[in-house]
C-alpha cells in the first residue's frame, strides 16, 4: 500500500475504501443517466 507500517495502512484503509465507493457510485449514476438519455454520451475521437 505504500505506507511505512501496517498500522498506518490499517488507519487509512477505511478512508480509501470510502473514497473508492463514492467514486464508483458517481460513475454508476452517470452511466445510468446516459442509458436513460438524460446525459449525452461524450464524443470520442
Amino acid at each position: 500500500m505504500g505506507h511505512d507500517s501496517d498500522r498506518a495502512a490499517m488507519i487509512y484503509q477505511p478512508a480509501t475504501r470510502d473514497a473508492d465507493r463514492k467514486l464508483a457510485d458517481a460513475l454508476s449514476a452517470q452511466v445510468e443517466a446516459e442509458k436513460k438519455g438524460k446525459i449525452p454520451a461524450p464524443v470520442t475521437r
